[in-house]
């Protein structure tokens, strides 16, 4: 089809215009020269009234991802690389970051939150490939509080549906150790204080499951408990050069963060291992102390189960009679013979106390220790039984009155007395 004008290039006047992969162009049937192009169009409407249409909307596709999300990527991609992680386990945290920034629950969420996404995504891909990795090491690396990051990551898990499995305390232990620098000789670290990986992993697995059967982990964060287990076991594996080694040196020279409720933790798994230690036939003899008694963890661990039920069975002289007379401890079958308790076998009053009380119960800390006693309603005058014939007072008789013509009965029998 012909059309007016003349080419720019040679000057001709034959112009025609040619239908070009669906696009309407304006061409010098002489020299060849592309006058104009037509417009893009994609659909028979649009095609009907030559609307133009933009590339991504006629694609489906963006011509370049968003800034945010470019970044988010980056920055997903870098903590994998830090984290040394496999390619897999890339992939599925930037498809969990992308499916992420599409909901709208984070369109609107601060820029913090959007940081701290791209982690919560690399956290979820490592729990669910059984890669153990903890809130506190993300948290660290990306300099941010735990609390933001716990809202950022349950509200992840609820808008994506994703299953996270927990981490297993006994992955928790490895991780944690494998970050300790007292297994390779350096310049900061003595002669005496290095020591086998193996060996003090496996005790401090040994005391980990002790705290775990005596109601120190319930409720409470398991990077402390590890940390106070790690030194015990680090201690008693040389006693001699590390007793006077307190808990803030053992973790500068092992290059870890110290844990402010470690010492609380510490405190209470040496009270365990005191009472443990009263039941040591061939420890009866000495007054061992909070440290004394780490020379003997490794003889505590291998009679753990006998240990703890002889030492926290009874709770006072009064259940210890009890038993005595046949009655069992608590944890016993009632229809079990009871065994004679230690200390009354041994002649020895004292077993099974600590010094200054007797063993405290086997108990969640919570049950031990509650933060807020509830105080006991004052007893109050038990209420008369109700008959009938009680008198109502002027000012309730009203409340009983709901027609005009009781109101007015009442009032004409009020007028009347």
């Amino acid at each position: 089809m012909a059309a007016r004008g003349r080419c720019p290039e040679c000057g001709s006047g034959s112009l025609v215009e040619d239908a070009h992969y669906a696009q309407q162009q304006l061409v010098c049937a002489a020299c060849g020269c592309v006058l104009s192009e037509g417009l893009l169009t994609t659909t028979y409407t649009d095609e009907e009234h030559l609307r133009e249409v933009a590339y991504s909307q006629s694609t489906g596709q963006k011509e370049q991802l968003s800034r945010c999300l470019q970044r988010g990527i980056r920055r997903v991609q870098d903590l994998c690389k830090v984290l040394q992680l496999p390619t897999v386990f890339e992939e599925t945290a930037v498809s969990y970051f992308q499916r992420a920034l599409q909901l709208p629950a984070f369109h609107l969420v601060s820029l913090e939150k959007k940081e701290l996404l791209g982690g919560c995504c690399v956290f979820v891909t490592c729990r669910q490939h059984n890669w153990p990795l903890t809130m506190g090491t993300v948290c660290s690396l990306l300099y941010a509080r735990q609390d933001l990051f716990a809202s950022v990551y349950l509200s992840l898990q609820k808008e994506l549906g994703l299953s996270v499995p927990a981490l297993s305390l006994a992955d928790l232990v490895t991780t944690h150790l494998n970050s300790f620098r007292l297994f390779q000789p350096t310049a900061n670290v003595p002669a005496p204080f290095l020591e086998d990986k193996e060996k003090v992993l496996a005790r401090t697995m040994a005391i980990v499951e002790l705290a775990s059967e005596t109601w120190l982990v319930t409720g409470r964060h398991p990077v402390p408990i590890v940390t106070a287990a790690a030194f015990l076991a680090w201690q008693s594996l040389q006693p001699g050069p590390r007793l006077s080694c307190p808990l803030a040196r053992f973790c500068r020279l092992a290059g870890v963060d110290l844990p402010p409720p470690a010492h609380l933790r510490l405190k209470e798994l040496l009270e365990i291992l005191q009472g443990m230690a009263s039941q040591l036939s061939w420890l009866r003899g000495f007054d061992l102390d909070k440290k004394t008694v780490v020379k003997h963890i490794g003889d505590l661990l291998q009679h753990r189960v006998f240990l703890l039920k002889n030492a926290f069975s009874q709770q006072d002289g009064e259940e210890q009679q009890d038993t005595a007379s046949g009655q069992g401890s608590p944890g016993q079958d009632p229809g079990s013979p009871s065994p004679p308790p230690v200390a009354q076998e041994q002649g020895c009053p004292a077993a099974g106390k600590r010094r200054g009380g007797t063993l405290r119960p086997l108990l969640p800390p919570c049950l031990l220790h509650p933060r807020k006693r509830l105080r006991p309603a004052a007893p109050s005058a038990p209420a008369a039984a109700v008959t009938g014939d009680e008198p109502i007072s002027d000012s309730e008789i009203e409340q009983y009155l709901r027609s005009p013509e009781e109101i007015q009965a009442f009032r004409k029998a009020k007028a009347w007395l």
